[in-house]
Formats: C-alpha cells, sequence, structure tokens
C-alpha cells in the first residue's frame, strides 16, 4: 500500500515533464513544418535535417547531452529541465511531420479556393485549412501524447523522480519488491485511457462540425 502511494507522488512529476515536453515539442514544431514545405530547395533540406537529427537520435542520448554534456559549456539544467528540454527536442521532429501530414490531408483545391476568394495567408490558415487539418492530425497527436507519457519514464535515467524511478527506489528499499512496478504500469494506464477516449471524442466532434 505504500508503494502505492508512493507512486501517486511521483504523478505530477511524469505529467509535468509529459506535458512540458509535448509544448516544447508543439512550438518548435510548427516552424519546422512550414520549413520542411519550403518552395527553397537549401531551406527545405535544412529543415528535413534538424526533423531527421531530432527523430534520429534516442531519447536517452538527448537527456545525457544536454544533462552532462552542456554543463561542460557552462550551461547546466536541473533533472527535470533537462528531461523537458530533452524529451521535447525529440517530440519536435515527430510533431512536425504529423504536422505536415495533416496539411498534406488537406485537398489542393482548398488552398486554391482561399487564393480565389482573395483572403489573406493568415486567415486561410487558421480559418479555412487548420480546422481541416487538425481532424487529420488528431489521432496522431494523441498517440503521440499517449507515447510521450510512457516516454517520460526514460527521465528517470538522470534523476527526474517520476513513477518509473519512484518504483525503482521503492523496491530496492521494501520487501514489496517488483509489485510496486505492476502499480506503476495500472498508473500508466489509468492515465493513458482518459487521454485517449478524450482525443477520440473530439475527433468525433470535429468530424460531426465537419459534415455540416
Amino acid at each position: 500500500m505504500q508503494g502505492f502511494w508512493a507512486i501517486l507522488m511521483a504523478v505530477p512529476y511524469t505529467l509535468l515533464v509529459t506535458a512540458g515536453a509535448f509544448l516544447i515539442g508543439f512550438i518548435l514544431a510548427i516552424p519546422l513544418t512550414f520549413l520542411r514545405r519550403s518552395t527553397m530547395a537549401p531551406v527545405k533540406a535544412l529543415a528535413m535535417f534538424i526533423i531527421d537529427l531530432f527523430r534520429g537520435i534516442p531519447p536517452i542520448v538527448w537527456l545525457f547531452l544536454i544533462y552532462f554534456g552542456l554543463p561542460v559549456l557552462k550551461i547546466r539544467f536541473n533533472p527535470i529541465e533537462a528531461g523537458i528540454i530533452g524529451l521535447g527536442v525529440v517530440s519536435a521532429g515527430y510533431l512536425a511531420e504529423i504536422f505536415r501530414g495533416g496539411l498534406l490531408a488537406v485537398h489542393r483545391g482548398q488552398f486554391e479556393a482561399c487564393k480565389a476568394l482573395g483572403l489573406s495567408g493568415w486567415t486561410s490558415f487558421t480559418r479555412v485549412i487548420s480546422p481541416q487539418a487538425l481532424r487529420a492530425m488528431l489521432p496522431g497527436l494523441a498517440t503521440y501524447f499517449i507515447g510521450l507519457i510512457k516516454d517520460s519514464s526514460i527521465a528517470s535515467v538522470i534523476g527526474v523522480t517520476e513513477m518509473v524511478f519512484t518504483a525503482t527506489t521503492y523496491a530496492r528499499n521494501s520487501p514489496e519488491g517488483i509489485y510496486v512496478f505492476f502499480v506503476a504500469a495500472a498508473v500508466y494506464i489509468g492515465l493513458s485511457v482518459p487521454f485517449g477516449l478524450m482525443a477520440r471524442g473530439m475527433e468525433s466532434r470535429l468530424q460531426a462540425a465537419g459534415a455540416r
């Protein structure tokens, strides 16, 4: 029972790392997406290189580089900050491709119709393109966010006291042993399922709105 409460106390750190990394990834992915769609070959190639770099290096390597490597340059982050930034960098690469896929799902005629109506680029994007792209992106965004909840456990390697770190520490000093990891697994499921249901509900509402 003590193990259960110890895991619950670590849930806020898991959610903090997850939400922070997703937010950083979301913000960085927006300019990367537009650069990736650029008609200028050098700009497009640079964006592709950055996206592949972010996705190609394992998350644990990013965490080590940020937490242990940057202090060489006199740049220091605490474990939570390093965990959020490291996973955020990885998230940017994946979210940029999700965004790009969502924009590609919008029929080209929609872009041409916006130009024919004389709509500004901002109005076209916010009122016409992005709502349609969001319907295509939502399943991918929800799936990635749920995966990020689980990937947040990687931050335990640099000392972030999230659920896996807490479970490991508690298991070493408690007769409950391996059972505390079953508790952690149950809590991960308890966190993931509501987000999945919420995403499905949003997707249904967006599809219904688009059908009208």
